[in-house]
Order: structure tokens, then sequence, then C-alpha cells
């Protein structure tokens, strides 16, 4: 039976929210460091089309790489972790909140999914996700153009962010 750990756990916390800031700030070499050698990602939504299964970091930040371009700005939040440690190997569960905003195609998209990822802690003693994958509970896009108001600030579209 897995043993409570919770500096483990903490590490595994903030391995998590590096992978999402790291995610949506672009920082491809950061967001690459958060992943195994040989992890495993299944990502896809209703909007996005068929699932995605990528093995092998490089084919994970090549694919995220590609895909968050432009103008496009995103948000991932995760809050309820549920964590299990056992020895070096450990697995979670996280609920997502995410928004995707496109300006060139005018749409916004809001969604929510639970994550189910592993982990292993590696050599050099840092614990790096192995696997991830979620499954969406909700997809919803709206038009920019339906909410009155609308404007749009990003410091996404500055050179000097790290695109």
């Amino acid at each position: 039976m897995a043993a409570v750990d919770p500096v483990a756990s903490e590490q595994i916390r903030a391995l998590k929210y590096r992978y999402l800031r790291t995610l949506d700030l672009r920082k491809w070499d950061e967001f690459g460091d958060t992943l195994t050698a040989d992890a495993q990602a299944d990502y896809g939504s209703p909007s996005g089309g068929e699932p995605l299964s990528f093995r092998g970091r490089d084919k994970i930040v090549e694919y995220m790489s590609g895909a968050i371009t432009g103008t496009m700005i995103t948000s991932h939040v995760c809050t309820h972790p549920e964590i299990t440690v056992d020895g070096d190997n450990a697995s979670g569960s996280w609920c997502l909140e995410d928004t995707v905003i496109v300006p060139e195609y005018g749409v916004m998209i809001r969604g929510a999914a639970y994550y189910h990822d592993t982990y292993r802690r590696e050599a050099d003693g840092a614990w790096r996700i192995a696997s991830t994958g979620y499954q969406r509970t909700y997809e919803a896009m709206i038009p920019l153009a339906s909410i009155e108001g609308f404007t749009l600030t990003s410091s996404m579209w500055d050179p000097s962010v790290g695109h």
C-alpha cells in the first residue's frame, strides 16, 4: 500500500503547476523538462476533433509548440489534486478548467476535464510526468462577437515574452 509522503505530494503539485504555467507562457524548454523522456500524453477535445496521442517528450513538445501559436491565448488551471505516492512512482487526478481564446477565429473555448497523470522520480531526484491525459466533462465555444463590449489585451503578443 502506498504511504503518505507529504514532501513528494507537494513536489508533484508544484510539477503540475509548472507544467501548466510553462504551457500557457510557451516556455517550451521548461515545459519539456516537466516530462520524462518517454512520457505519454493523450489529449483531445470536441472542438479539436479526434483524440491525440503522443509518445515521447520531444513529440509532446513539438505538438504543443505547433498548436499554441500566433495570438492564441491559453489559461489552464488545475485544482482538487488527489495524489498517491508509492516510492519513486506516483499517480494523480486533477480537475482542469481551461480557456482558449483565438482572436483570428473570433472564438473563446471554455471547458473542464479531469486529468489522470502518472509521475516518476528520476535519477536527478526530480519528479516528472510519465503519462498524462484527460476526460472532458464539457466544452463551450463562444463567439467573441456575442460578448457585448469584449476587448482583449495580452502580453502574449509582445515578442519579448518568449513565444
